[in-house]
Formats: C-alpha cells, structure tokens, sequence
C-alpha cells in the first residue's frame, strides 16, 4: 500500500562560531519550513555546534551549557510547530572521550527521539577530534522510514545498501563537504537501491556543492542553486508519483530477489 505523500524541507543555513546565532537561524528557518507545509526540516552537519576545523578548532572553545541550552530552544519550537527536526550537532561524551559528530533527530513533540552517530570518519576526525557510531539509525514519520548518513560516508555505498535492507525510503546525508562529485555518488546510491536522499550543506558550500533531495530513479527532484540565499526548501516526497513506479514497485523488489541469490542458485 503506498504511503501518503509527505515534504520535507532541507535546510540551507549558515554555520557559525556563535552557537546561539546559530539557533536562532536554525529556529527561523523551521519556522519558513513549517510555512512551505513540511513535516520534517533536514539541516547539515554541525549546523548547531559548528563543524570542526572550520567554526571548531579547539574543543575546550566549545561551551557544552549553550549547545544544550539552544538545543532545548530547538526542542520546544519543533513541539510548538508540530514538526520533526534531524539536525547536525557535537554530542559530549565527557572530559576523557571525544565528541562524536552526529545527528540528533526530534520528534514533531519535541522530544530527542533518536542520534545518530557518524561511523565513518575521516583521518583527521578520527585521529584528532572525534569518537565514532557504530550503529545505523532509522526512524518513521507519518508511515515514511528514514536513514541517516554524514559527509565522507558518502563514499561508503555498504551504507546505503545496509538502509536498503532495512527499509528505508528516504536516506538524509548531512554535510560540510564542498566536493561536487559527492552529489555525483548520491545519484549512484539512489539509482542503485531505489532510495530517496537528501543532502543538506551550509550555505557556505552552496557554491560547489548546494543541497537538494535525489529521487529513487537517481535523478534530482529539487536543489538549490549555487547561489542561493534561500533557507529552506520544501521537496515531495510521493510514492504514487508515475515517474518512480519502476524503480519502487519492480526495481527495487527485483534486485533485492537478485541479491538474496536463490533466483541464481535454483536456475536450471
């Protein structure tokens, strides 16, 4: 049975040093998301904390009192709206363990409902500033399943095969990364496992590489320009749309048939 229609938005804020500055722009821009009729805003790594090497560069400079005080402003706005929220966020693991670099995803009654934790790290992150996840992390709005990714995992097509498996419509990729080819290999994972994906960057990478959400077909439903001072983006996300009938109801299930491998091994 298909599931109802439903947007999301995608976040295209600007990452900044001053957490609350940060809040406040994340505040508003669920706010314009919630206008353009979303259910879900998507934001980009670090879009709360700051991203390290770039707003970071020490984490005795992070005070953990306004990250968690602005996340709760978060929490209260998302249950004032009735809207869920995945947004890009440091999470503390006390003095003598590193941050990990996560996602943190709140329900549309302001609750933190789950977290991300992003497993694949750069050498720079695991050598000198981040603890990985080890765990993929799925959650359910209105009758829709989403996964959650960030930056270098694009790279990693097991990730997305891994959601694949676990039923996933639609995985949200948060990033600081400004390499276009990372759209490029999105494309490919979304035509590869008949998924949906959303891409959020800061506006800062807007130049190279803007956001925008993938179709399960592989090709782009909706993304910013390069230019672009817009703060969100409200896309569909339609399961009855003609266009992804192939790639939903015959491709999809057929490659998951084809790669179980009994087709294969009962053959004669």
């Amino acid at each position: 049975m298909a599931k109802a229609p439903i947007s999301i938005a995608i976040a295209n804020t600007p990452i900044d040093k001053d957490v609350p500055q940060n809040g406040a722009l994340i505040r508003d821009t669920m706010r314009k998301s919630k206008d353009q009729g979303a259910r879900l805003v998507h934001f980009a790594e670090g879009a709360l904390s700051g991203y390290v090497k770039a707003q970071i560069r020490s984490w005795d400079d992070v005070d953990w009192r306004i990250v968690q005080r602005e996340l709760n402003s978060i929490c209260d706005l998302a249950a004032d709206l009735e809207l869920f929220v995945v947004l890009g966020n440091a999470h503390p693991l006390g003095s003598a363990r590193r941050p990990r670099n996560s996602l943190v995803i709140i329900s549309d009654q302001g609750a933190v409902m789950a977290r991300y934790d992003k497993r694949y790290l750069s050498n720079t992150e695991i050598s000198d500033w981040y603890s990985p996840g080890f765990d993929p992390c799925v959650f359910t709005v209105d009758g829709w399943t989403f996964g959650c990714a960030l930056c270098i995992e694009v790279h990693f097509a097991d990730v997305f095969a891994e959601y694949e498996q676990l039923d996933v419509d639609c995985v949200l990729v948060s990033s600081y990364s400004r390499e276009p080819m990372d759209w490029i290999e999105l494309q490919g994972h979304a035509a590869g496992n008949n998924l949906w994906i959303s891409l959020a960057t800061p506006m800062a990478c807007n130049r190279d590489l803007p956001g925008g959400l993938i179709g399960p077909d592989g090709h782009p439903v909706g993304r910013f320009d390069a230019v672009s001072t817009d703060s969100a983006l409200s896309v569909p996300l339609d399961h009855t749309s003609p266009a992804f009938d192939i790639p939903l109801n015959k491709a999809r299930p057929w490659r998951r048939l084809a790669r179980a491998g009994a087709i294969y091994r009962d053959a004669t």
